[in-house]
């Protein structure tokens, strides 16, 4: 369950953003992409995420499902709230979101999004965002354009997850997007039991990127914790440092990953990005079986669970 939504979410999802952007990075054709979003739902996969922001993955993701019973899919979308993710304090005008939810309605070719985001809300402005903001998404909400209201972090400036700790209680949101794995467990500390306590859908965003996918830069980045004085020589080994979570259930550290992040009970669904159907459904066999033995997750808690940096 997504939270109190009372909508029932795969624990797997698939997501249109990140490096991959649906495949639009390496030039997929329409037919790579419908096959790819076909296949999710034959695996089971009924949560789909996009956003505005996105290049064209909205009017993309809306082709292939065009041909989908409605009541086969939970789709969640994003709005921007400023003119770019450099400047975070150059507020678009409040009646830009109505505009922004009426374009994304048109390009995926819907009546209604079931979870309609705020994309990466700055900690510094979150109380600006919701005076300015939340009039217009309540109003929204009546007009049946939306079902439920969701909320999504900057991890890059906030990796301790303060924005949302303070949204959770607020009752505002009926879900929230963090990133949380095995390089980013702060928000085991505080906010997933938060919102177990609020009954608040989490979607995990970025459990894979660049350092647990790309064996060097796993290398550079547990380096550049010891120099930082995050990890000790002894607490990784410098070669391969997380060698050891690949086993006969965890065929390679991707693998491992993703069975970390879908693990938290209070997380809902794991949002993957990949535009590879091969890779989407190891990441389903990953995450669909075994987890991880209770001692290598105790060590990864101990090792890296204090951690909290942005660059990751």
């Amino acid at each position: 369950m997504l939270g109190r939504t009372g909508l029932d979410v795969s624990l797997v999802s698939l997501g249109t953003g990140g490096p991959s952007g649906f495949g639009q990075s390496r030039g997929a054709t329409s037919e790579e992409q419908y096959a790819l979003v076909h296949g999710a739902l034959d695996m089971g996969i009924n949560f789909f995420d996009t956003a505005a922001g996105y290049r064209k993955s909205e009017e993309l993701l809306g082709q292939t499902l065009k041909d989908v019973p409605r009541d086969k899919y939970i789709l969640a979308s994003k709005c921007s709230l400023t003119t770019s993710f450099q400047d975070y304090s150059d507020f678009l005008p409040a009646e830009r979101i109505v505009e922004q939810c009426e374009q994304s309605l048109a390009r995926l070719g819907l009546d209604v999004i079931d979870v309609y985001q705020l994309h990466g809300v700055h900690p510094d402005y979150y109380q600006e965002t919701v005076e300015r903001f939340y009039p217009v998404l309540d109003k929204l909400r009546d007009q049946g354009k939306i079902r439920f209201l969701g909320i999504t972090e900057t991890f890059q400036v906030d990796p301790s997850h303060k924005m949302l700790e303070h949204a959770v209680p607020g009752g505002l949101w009926d879900t929230i997007m963090v990133k949380y794995g095995i390089l980013n467990q702060t928000a085991a500390h505080r906010l997933l039991p938060l919102c177990i306590e609020h009954d608040v859908g989490v979607l995990n965003m970025a459990t894979v990127r660049v350092a647990l996918a790309t064996p060097e830069a796993l290398t550079n980045l547990v380096a550049d914790w010891i120099e930082k004085g995050f990890l000790t020589p002894n607490d990784l080994p410098t070669d391969d440092p997380l060698g050891w979570l690949v086993d006969d259930v965890s065929p390679n550290v991707v693998a491992a990953s993703y069975k970390f992040g879908a693990e938290p009970p209070a997380i809902s669904t794991v949002l993957t990005g990949t535009a590879n159907l091969e890779h989407l459904r190891e990441n389903v066999e990953a995450i669909l079986g075994p987890g991880l033995p209770e001692e290598k997750k105790q060590r990864l808690a101990y090792v890296l669970g204090h951690i909290a940096d942005g660059g990751v």
